[in-house]
């Protein structure tokens, strides 16, 4: 038996270095897409919250960090101000389209507005992850070495299941007061032919009544000479509340009652699987196996259950739960859209301690026209809100990656305030001062302070630590066991990239 100090779990990783170019499943091009990699047996949500935040990923269990300055798209990681977060004109013209669904039943004619939000792509992982691991036998090994590491006491109390991903307000809807049909009468229309009422003011466009009431506000300014105790005498009429709507009010409005069709969504934990998620395996595998062959022309045979459990079911991730964290815990997670009793549209999640992570978005082809990419992305944003509430750090959402150099992945900055993590110091800088970059370069630093470095930089390869026999070391240890040993460049390598706080506390897996 292993013997450690305290209870904790422990985040197990195989390094596969990244020299070989892949397939890019953005610009097809067949080895232009490099990326570093490395398949987790097991992590905790903290040191993948720590990873993701130095631009890695995963695809069900491989992590990989494209490599920016070589792939060909590079990919960087951007994360949404959930609580900031207004939709916009094409956002709420989405809801509309949703609703009009939902109340008449009609489904709007022409195809998606092309916003996937596919934040992995399967195609643009630099390899295969059923090949990354080179053997069962090995994973089994290791899987028995887990069970000697103490762990963190697990809370088996039965998974909560969330009925809907967005909260309901108990605030009353916000209405936009000082409208244009407010500057209306509803008197009787005028005659037939008499043409418009000389009894009536005639009709003004909004944008006219705001620009006019935006001098009232400047004239009134300027009177009072900067004196703000000065009051006009006579006050302009009240203007419309500042106050924006909020993007819950907007998604509880597209679902109306007394509808044709009843929409649900629900949240089922995929690792270790729910039983309400195993009850919905099979409906949801023939989703996605009809998203891929229509969306991304995939021969039949390609989407395999297999295929489909390991590039979205499983899952490295630990569920955790802590008292100050969400309600759901965190973990990995399916959210599933239900109309009228059946599966159209799965979110996959990763619910991490100051995030949501999008992973993948896959829907049946039939509602193709309804934009349920961009849809799923506003409910996961309120359900970020939502999750915020109960953990006040969980007010992030993660999108995956923005793509500027492929036009079709450039609708993720759309939901702003938004940032960009810088590739070199791994800070994160609004997506506003990051475009005028890209815009000129595929590679960019967006940190504009040259004095600024990685906070996290490797500082001492001889403190990561490595799980060697069974038993955990720093590698300054494992390397005086194995004397002569070769992999010091690699070791180096990998601790560089994912820092020197996670390099302490990866145990990385040496034969």
């Amino acid at each position: 038996m292993l013997k450690m100090a305290g209870n904790k779990s422990y985040t197990i990783v195989e390094y596969f270095g990244g020299d070989c170019g892949y397939r890019c499943g953005y610009c097809k091009n067949d080895v232009g897409n490099f990326s570093h990699g490395m398949w987790s047996h097991t992590m905790t949500v903290q040191d993948y919250q720590d990873l993701i935040d130095r631009g890695w990923r995963r695809s069900g269990k491989y992590v990989y960090k494209p490599k920016l300055n070589k792939t060909c798209c590079p990919q960087y990681t951007i994360r949404c101000h959930a609580l900031k977060f207004q939709p916009s004109k094409s956002h709420k013209k989405i809801l509309k389209k949703i609703s009009k669904f939902i109340s008449k039943g009609e489904l709007p004619k022409g195809q998606d507005d092309g916003e996937p939000m596919d934040s992995v792509c399967e195609d643009a992982c630099p390899r295969e992850p059923s090949k990354a691991c080179h053997s069962e036998e090995k994973c089994a090994s290791i899987k028995d070495i887990q069970k000697e590491l103490p762990e963190c006491p697990a809370i088996t109390e039965a998974q909560k299941e969330v009925a809907d991903a967005a909260p309901t307000s108990s605030e009353t809807s916000r209405k936009d007061q000082g409208s244009v049909q407010d500057e209306r009468t509803t008197a009787t229309a005028p005659k037939p032919g008499m043409g418009a009422d000389p009894g009536r003011p005639p009709c003004r466009k909004a944008k006219d009544l705001r620009k006019e009431r935006r001098l009232q506000k400047e004239q009134i300014r300027q009177n009072t000479d900067g004196v703000s105790s000065i009051v006009s005498p006579t006050p302009p009429s009240p203007a419309p509340s500042s106050q924006p709507k909020l993007l819950e009010d907007f998604i509880n409005e597209s679902l109306p009652d007394n509808s044709s069709h009843c929409l649900e969504v629900r949240l089922v934990r995929s690792n270790p699987p729910s039983p309400q998620f195993k009850a919905s395996f099979d409906a949801s595998y023939q989703v996605y196996k009809l998203y891929q062959m229509a969306i991304h022309k995939d021969p039949p045979d390609k989407p395999s259950e297999s295929q489909f459990r390991r590039f979205l079911c499983d899952s490295p991730l630990e569920a955790e739960h802590s008292p100050d964290g969400p309600e759901v815990g965190y973990g990995s997670f399916h959210q599933q859209y239900w109309l009228d009793g059946r599966i159209v549209a799965v979110g996959v999640l990763d619910i991490l301690p100051t995030c949501v992570s999008s992973v993948y978005l896959y829907y049946h082809p039939d509602f193709a026209s309804l934009s349920l990419g961009s849809y799923s992305a506003l409910r996961e944003i309120a359900f970020t809100r939502q999750l915020q509430k109960q953990s006040p750090k969980l007010s992030y959402y993660y999108l995956g990656f923005y793509i500027h150099s492929c036009p079709k992945m450039r609708y993720k900055g759309q939901y702003r305030p938004s940032d960009l993590l810088c590739p070199e110091t791994y800070a994160w800088v609004p997506i506003e001062q990051c475009l005028p970059h890209l815009e000129n370069t595929r590679y960019a630093r967006f940190n504009q302070d040259p004095d600024a470095g990685d906070a996290r930089v490797l500082k001492d390869v001889g403190r990561a630590l490595v799980l060697y026999r069974r038993s955990v070391m720093p590698y300054a240890a494992y390397s005086r066991k194995r004397k002569g040993s070769s992999d010091e460049t690699e070791v180096q390598q990998y601790a560089s990239l994912v820092g020197q706080d996670c390099a302490e506390r990866i145990l990385l897996y040496r034969a």
